[in-house]
């Protein structure tokens, strides 16, 4: 998973960041090419509100893959495998099953380790103060939405090793919503050994990306999504039963690089209820009842930026 390079920050040079001339931009495409050699292993808590969310991350190299592991510490547990290009997830309940991706989703948006250039049309990079966070001295840096319908991101990163030490979705107000703070790390020379296990493991065949693009094809044109906030497009769609409720859904996924978000659309449930919207940190569910269907939109952006979007969603005559 790519992302905890900012956590990592190895090999960079302390003289870079303090150098007056380095930018923002910069600064997260030199962390963000830290991460391909390293072997780590790493902890580190996601606070939302009053709840708390740790995991545990391994990353590593044996030969020519890469190899990563991914587990939430806390609950039932979920466990993320990825060997190069092939992630596996084990969930309670489930069936494992892969998915073809180079990438782990995470906590933080994977974009920040790769072409952090393409933000350029919806953020601003920009170099924030020094502060003190966990007794270590650290370079603020903000990725600044263009407009008011999305949250910005805000990171800290240590001034004398570039790691990242602490990240944050933040309101245009300043609120902080959701953060993330590592609690421990550790960089080795070789592989932790349940990585080097992984190698000789077999996985789940990856599902078939051609079904899955047919089906995004065909669900586009049941239904029209009539605004979106700048710089989003649809990633994927398909239709399926709701863990919830059991209710078939068709589901659409958008993202502008750094956020993701989901509308699912379903016929009424039950009842007469009134549209409206729950909040966890920085993850909004707004739920639109139209009459005719309900449009469901989960994700990290404002209310307004899911009610505006869970309104806008028709039925072509």
């Amino acid at each position: 998973m790519k992302w905890l390079a900012l956590l990592l920050g190895v090999g960079l040079s302390a003289q870079v960041v303090a150098s007056d001339i380095i930018n923002a931009k910069q600064l997260l495409t030199d962390m963000s090419s830290a991460i391909q050699e390293r072997n780590f292993d790493a902890s580190f808590v996601v606070v939302k509100g009053k709840g708390m969310e740790p995991y545990r991350w391994l990353h590593g190299k044996v030969e020519d893959s890469e190899l990563e592991i991914l587990s939430r510490q806390n609950g039932a547990g979920l466990e993320v495998v990825r060997v190069d290009n092939k992630v596996t997830y084990f969930e309670p309940q489930t069936q494992p099953y892969s998915i073809e991706t180079d990438a782990i989703a995470g906590p933080i948006p994977e974009i920040l380790f790769g072409e952090i250039g393409s933000l350029s049309n919806s953020y601003d990079f920009v170099l924030g103060g020094k502060e003190r966070i966990a007794d270590r001295a650290a370079q603020l840096v903000r990725l600044v939405s263009k407009d008011e319908h999305k949250y910005n991101y805000w990171l800290w990163i240590d001034i004398q090793s570039a790691l990242l030490l602490k990240a944050a979705y933040v309101t245009q107000q300043g609120e902080v919503l959701e953060q993330l703070q590592l609690t421990h790390i550790s960089v080795t020379e070789q592989p932790a050994p349940p990585l080097i296990e992984l190698s000789s493991k077999d996985f789940p065949m990856p599902l078939a990306s051609l079904a899955e693009t047919e089906n995004t094809q065909k669900l586009q044109n049941n239904w029209r999504i009539g605004w979106l906030p700048e710089g989003f497009k649809l990633l994927k769609s398909d239709r399926h039963k709701l863990d919830l409720n059991n209710e078939l859904a068709d589901y659409f996924l958008f993202s502008d690089g750094l956020v993701e978000f989901s509308v699912f659309v379903q016929r009424p449930l039950s009842g007469q209820r009134a549209s409206g919207a729950l909040s966890s940190g920085a993850t909004t569910v707004y739920v639109h009842n139209s009459g005719a269907f309900d449009v469901s939109v989960v994700g990290k952006i404002p209310t307004m930026t899911a009610k505006a979007i869970a309104e806008s969603v028709t039925r072509p005559l």
